[in-house]
């Protein structure tokens, strides 16, 4: 009997894997998405959409209880109560809304969802087609992979989009209750009194950011001399300011040693990176946020030769032409199997595995496309107030010898932010000598998410920091401050 064949198949159903499969589908080939676990990857099930509900809850919660009276409502903390299943269960529901879309996506373009684990067992040789074992999920979030079961298809292209998974620290392993990762994090059954959380990027703050609102004690722990480590110096500042004014305590310069779990909790010691000196955080739960790794597990044997990183950043994750060629295709080391999104590196966000996908399936096709530009791709973290970046920090700038300019202008000089009480925060513009044009821009305040994409399209049109400031905002918008950071560059600046 025929094996089914397919003229792609993609592994994983993410937003790299699921868009990428839609394109191709548009693009009118034969597509097939297999998916271990729920369509949307971790992004739409346990990361980027869920959190953000989980966020908007104690967004809404705090600002109740810390500015409740300017507003004119006339209540205490205590007379607010807070159910803390709903305050989970809420984002639980959102995601189903979400997978439930996706699957009428892939039946609106006849792509036939697949549930289970792939197993690449050979990619295209000649004329022979790309074949790939699918067999029963086995194993947790943080791997596992198919117990071999199951049936063989073929296919004429393969595209790897597995994502990332948490990293494991050998002293802490995960086991979901005393020691966690960002998975259980989303779903815990109940508020802890206290948690300490290793490392201080998007995820941990993020989540130092959501368990403080409701009033958990939160301590952060992080190796770089400062936290948000990829930020810009000033806005690191100034968030870590601002969170410690909220209730969050940092350890800045310090790395987790050891990891006691008893019977209430665990005991962290914790070592200065400066001169090892030592001390013992006692909490409830711990959280590692240390960043991810690739998800590659049972992806294929080791005899069939898919190239990995040895080295970098992107040590451990697949290789692929991206890094070579100016319009790359995403190929691997093995004919017709290409790879996107966070199994190949960095940056490991969302949009971009979306956007790898897109540039992907177009240029195998033999469409021209313009792909990712990595200069100009938005970073955000989504606490409150917001961070978002793109481009170079003033460190990036001085470390490469460029002769620059730098904007900044405080949000607390600033009318929309004053009238909904959003003071807290800068924009900070760096441009180049002596054109002006747009190296990075940093934001820290209110909506800076949503605001940081103006720039992400002057840079993607290399526009300069006098187009900025020819540019109309409109008024009272938080936009303006973007405005002011450009007349700032340039000495310029009205309200500051």
């Amino acid at each position: 009997m025929a094996l089914k064949r397919f003229d792609l198949v993609v592994i994983g159903g993410g937003p790299g894997g699921y868009v990428g499969a839609i394109r191709a589908a548009q693009m009118g080939l034969k597509v097939a998405c297999i998916e271990r676990d729920k369509l949307g990857g971790v992004c739409l099930n346990w990361g980027c959409i869920p959190t953000k509900a989980l966020l908007h809850n104690a967004e809404l919660y705090r600002e109740a209880i810390t500015h409740g009276a300017e507003w004119g409502f006339q209540f205490k903390p205590t007379d607010v109560a807070v159910d803390w299943s709903k305050v989970v269960g809420r984002s639980r529901n959102i995601t189903g809304q979400l997978n439930s879309g996706i699957a009428y996506l892939f039946k609106k373009n006849k792509i036939e969802h697949i549930v289970g684990h792939a197993k690449i067992l050979s990619g295209k040789i000649g004329a022979a087609p790309c074949t790939i074992q699918v067999g029963k999920a086995t194993g947790a979030y943080y791997g596992g992979s198919g117990d071999g079961a199951g049936e063989t298809i073929e296919a004429d292209r393969i595209l790897i989009s597995t994502g990332a998974q948490p990293v494991q620290l050998p002293f802490a392993p995960n086991d979901g209750k005393v020691v966690i990762s960002s998975y259980e994090a989303m779903n815990l059954p109940k508020k802890p009194a206290s948690m300490v959380i290793i490392g201080s990027g998007a995820i941990g703050m993020e989540f130092a950011y959501f368990y403080n609102s409701f009033g958990t004690k939160v301590t952060v722990i992080e190796m770089q001399d400062r936290i948000l480590p990829v930020e810009d110096d000033d806005i690191c500042a100034a968030a870590q300011k601002s969170f410690e004014k909220q209730g969050i305590q940092f350890l800045t310069g310090h790395k987790a040693a050891s990891v006691d779990k008893g019977a209430s909790g665990a005991k962290v010691t914790v070592e200065s990176v400066k001169d090892a000196s030592k001390k013992v955080l006692e909490c409830e739960v711990v959280l590692v946020a240390a960043g991810v790794r690739a998800r590659v597990e049972g992806l294929c044997d080791a005899s069939l030769g898919l190239k990995m990183w040895d080295a970098g950043p992107a040590r451990g994750h697949i290789w692929t032409d991206f890094t070579e060629k100016s319009e790359p295709t995403y190929q691997t080391n093995l004919p017709g199997v290409y790879a996107i999104g966070d199994v190949i590196g960095p940056p490991w966000l969302a949009h971009v595995a979306s956007e790898e996908a897109v540039a992907c399936v177009e240029r195998f096709m033999g469409h021209h496309t313009l792909g990712v530009d990595y200069a100009s791709i938005p970073g955000a973290t989504y606490c409150n107030p917001q961070v978002a970046s793109v481009g170079m920090t003033e460190r990036d700038a001085k470390a490469k010898g460029l002769s620059y300019t730098v904007g900044k202008y405080p949000l607390k000089a600033h009318g929309k932010a004053i009238a909904v009480g959003a003071t807290e925060g800068l924009v900070k513009l760096i441009a180049s000598k002596p054109y002006g044009e747009i190296l990075g821009a940093h934001i820290f305040g209110e909506d800076a998410s949503e605001l940081i994409h103006e720039i992400c399209i002057a840079k993607r049109l290399e526009a300069t920091i006098e187009d900025i400031i020819s540019t109309v905002h409109a008024h009272p918008t938080m936009a303006e401050s973007i405005h002011e950071a450009a007349l700032a560059s340039e000495g310029r600046v009205i309200h500051g």
